[in-house]
């Protein structure tokens, strides 16, 4: 729903003449279709199985991404000992795929699942849901690439000076504005269109929501995703890789002069079991987000291959659920894994629990003494700085 940009087209005189609306309208236009054939991708043992597994997936995200989310920005918040750098530009992650959690899955689950691709929430939330979804998608991306930039320099060049905070914090208002402003265009053409139940004029007709273009913009669409595909997934894989491939060199294939004591074997582990889990991360947004991206080039740039199969909406539904569960695989590894965010709020749990059942030390002290327990940023030989 959120990421369809259709670019359809209808003569003016059609228009005024009401009888059809005018996704039907497109369809029939565009696609050489007649409004009689479109087929009801509603129907049928893929839908209903396509529909176990969206909603599946998007209870997955809402309580992977949502939960574990806000355990790492409130355990962020409470501990400021916690706020690095490299934990900075995890935020905003955390912060992107909980949005998406908390206030665009409730509505794709009515979307998809309870409604079966039909639309009651009007045009507002229709262009509020795919713009936050955008920009969460275009956030997460800069995230990634920002953490792979800044693991390179931490491992690679190790006797430069490591980013300032104010550096950091101009770093991620970019990563938040450039998706901002380039998703604007998933807002403006956001549309909601009824169309009717396999051209069953009895039908109750279903409404659809999602961008759809005029023709005479056509050029300036194929312009604009070429550019969001070219700056938010093919250079940002691109530098990512090749961030992690010197990386690896550096690890792997290169002697380190002296005489290696435990301590440093020891940290060369932890840095290449980080590495190997970074690159987890990149192979997983790679085989989520490419079948995402290679199907919208095959739709809005050959429309024709796939417009009169009648399960092609409901496999581009699925597909774009898989992209979706890439925030749950972010979420897991970066959150639980990578961070002392469960650790920490043990600590808030017994900190609260002992200031019930112990009088002779009061929330403060207890609080005091939690706060001053060393903390590292390597959590099972799992290291970020």
């Amino acid at each position: 729903m959120g990421d369809e940009n259709i670019s359809r087209t209808v003569p003016e005189a059609e228009l005024q003449m009401g009888k059809l609306d005018q996704y039907v309208e497109h369809y029939d236009t565009d696609y050489g279709i007649h409004p009689d054939e479109i087929p009801d991708t509603t129907q049928g043992q893929a839908f209903y199985v396509a529909t176990i597994v969206i909603g599946a997936v998007l209870v997955c995200i809402m309580l992977v991404c949502g939960l574990g989310n806000f355990i790492f920005i409130a355990t962020l918040t409470r501990y400021k000992k916690l706020r690095n750098l490299t934990n900075l530009l995890i935020a905003n992650l955390a912060i992107s795929d909980f949005i998406v959690a908390v206030v665009c899955c409730p509505f794709l689950m009515d979307y998809y699942v309870v409604k079966q691709l039909s639309w009651d929430h009007g045009l507002v939330l229709c262009a509020s849901v795919n713009y936050l979804r955008t920009v969460s998608l275009y956030v997460s991306t800069n995230a990634l690439l920002a953490i792979a930039v800044d693991r390179y320099m931490a491992i690679v060049h190790p006797l430069r000076p490591r980013m300032k905070f104010q550096t950091a914090y101009c770093l991620i208002t970019g990563v938040w504005i450039f998706p901002i402003l380039l998703s604007i265009p998933s807002a403006y053409f956001a549309s909601v269109t009824k169309y009717p139940n396999g051209g069953n004029s009895e039908a109750t007709p279903k409404v659809f929501c999602a961008q759809i273009w005029p023709v005479d913009q056509q050029a300036y669409y194929q312009s604009y995703f070429l550019f969001v595909f070219a700056m938010e997934f093919v250079a940002p894989v691109i530098v990512m890789a090749m961030c992690y491939v010197r990386i690896s060199r550096e690890l792997w294939f290169k002697s380190v002069p002296g005489f290696q004591t435990e301590q440093i074997r020891k940290r060369l582990r932890c840095r290449r079991k980080t590495v190997m889990v970074l690159i987890g991360i990149l192979t997983a947004y790679i085989l989520c987000w490419a079948p995402y991206y290679g199907f919208a080039i095959l739709r809005d740039f050959h429309p024709t291959i796939i417009s009169r199969e009648k399960n092609s909406l409901v496999a581009f539904y699925i597909i774009e659920c898989i992209a979706m569960s890439n925030s749950m695989i972010n979420t897991l590894c970066f959150v639980s894994v990578k961070n002392n965010t469960v650790k920490h709020l043990k600590k808030i749990v017994l900190v609260r629990w002992r200031s019930t059942y112990t009088l002779n030390k009061t929330v403060d002290e207890l609080d005091m003494k939690t706060s001053s327990m060393p903390i590292t940023e390597e959590i099972e030989c799992i290291q970020l700085r």
